[in-house]
């Protein structure tokens, strides 16, 4: 499979019309650029009411499952993806509030209120030139930060919390024998179905 050649630019619009190149790897986009770079996804141009508005806007650049104007790109060249999203209300986006369960009528959950209004936006992805540096978070995961005391924490640490990968509690213990496994008498160490 094909990686996909995400543009090297200093902006989302110049990521689009006039990328300095093209890279699959953080090393190709370095040596492109000449100086630091940090991978992202942003939003580009403005939100879309509908999802043919947003494919319109940007045609032959997108996969179009539309029928008549399907368009499947080479896999190096999806750098834009359809995203769609609460629509802000006053300036704010908010999130609709918890539901809570009724268990009335035999059903465990009322109906569903209201859809919240939704915008489409094209997002793309992209090495961008010069960015600040991803912000690392050294010491406790989040499962033990959480733990700590519920302080308060910013964006970009709670950001950072979310890219780094899972760290195991313990060593892994050795995988338990199965219902319906058993181990052979002779060869404790074979592990074999039961039937």
């Amino acid at each position: 499979m094909t990686a996909i050649l995400y543009p090297v630019a200093a902006e989302a619009t110049l990521a689009l019309s006039a990328p300095r190149g093209r890279a699959a790897r953080e090393r190709q986009a370095l040596e492109i650029a000449g100086e630091a770079v940090a991978f992202v996804t942003e939003p580009l141009g403005p939100a879309y009411a509908t999802r043919d508005a947003a494919l319109d806007a940007y045609p032959g650049q997108i996969e179009d499952d539309r029928p008549g104007r399907t368009v499947s790109l080479p896999s190096e060249d999806r750098i834009l993806r359809l995203v769609e999203q609460v629509a802000p209300r006053a300036g704010r986006l908010r999130a609709p509030p918890p539901v809570a369960p009724t268990f009335t009528d035999g059903h465990r959950w009322p109906t569903p209120g209201e859809r919240p209004a939704t915008v489409w936006r094209v997002m793309i992805s992209y090495w961008r030139i010069g960015a600040a540096p991803v912000l690392k978070v050294g010491g406790p995961q989040a499962r033990h930060a959480r733990k700590r005391g519920r302080d308060p924490v910013d964006s970009d640490t709670l950001r950072a919390y979310t890219r780094q990968p899972l760290l195991p509690v313990k060593p892994q213990q050795p995988l338990d024998i199965g219902l319906f496994e058993r181990r052979l008498p002779e060869s404790p160490h074979i592990v074999v179905p039961d039937e």
